[in-house]
């Protein structure tokens, strides 16, 4: 059986938010309600791009299931609203189903196209972090498929330090795709 960890030695982190692009936003626990249009964002990412290895779309009800997955397993499952819109989403989820692994975590974040390059992304994130941190985690990791100089930017200003990089390990839109690992210790 896993135990939890013993003694509690993380240091809490503090981000600012006063970003006053993202001020209108609302960062909330999803819901499985959110699986529909929280499937359309990241079903347009399986379509048009490199950023997700997945290659079928989702329906509402299976990302409805993956929400209801994280919130089973006690993980952070948040989303961006504004004026009813859902606008992006983060997750953490297990790093890897053996129980050693248990103090880490992937995270993940999709915006909506329209809703990049204003800052949401980071207040997102930080958002997820804090979360995180809150609880027994130690390690947060983000996959990155590469080239992508946004998402390398945005876990980088967010403390996160490249821990590992993969050669041509997928195979999507007719070409090899790296993937770099970000890590950051809570």
């Amino acid at each position: 059986m896993c135990r939890t960890l013993a003694t509690n030695n993380q240091q809490s982190r503090k981000f600012d938010l006063s970003d006053t692009e993202t001020r209108d936003f609302l960062i909330r626990d999803a819901v499985v309600d959110d699986g529909e249009r929280l499937a359309r964002i990241y079903n347009g990412y399986i379509r048009d791009s490199v950023v997700t290895f997945e290659t079928e779309p989702l329906t509402g009800a299976e990302m409805s299931s993956r929400i209801a997955q994280c919130v089973a397993d006690d993980l952070p499952w948040l989303v961006a609203e504004s004026n009813k819109r859902l606008a992006g989403y983060a997750y953490a989820s297990k790093w890897k189903g053996r129980c050693a692994y248990r103090f880490a975590v992937e995270s993940t974040i999709y915006l909506a196209p329209d809703c990049t390059g204003a800052g949401l992304g980071r207040t997102l994130y930080t958002a997820l972090i804090e979360r995180l941190s809150e609880q027994e985690l130690h390690t947060v990791i983000g996959g990155i498929s590469l080239p992508n100089e946004a998402s390398v930017r945005l876990h980088e200003r967010l403390g996160f330090y490249k821990a590992g990089h993969f050669k041509e390990v997928g195979y999507k839109l007719d070409r090899w795709i790296d993937v770099g690992y970000w890590q950051l210790e809570l």
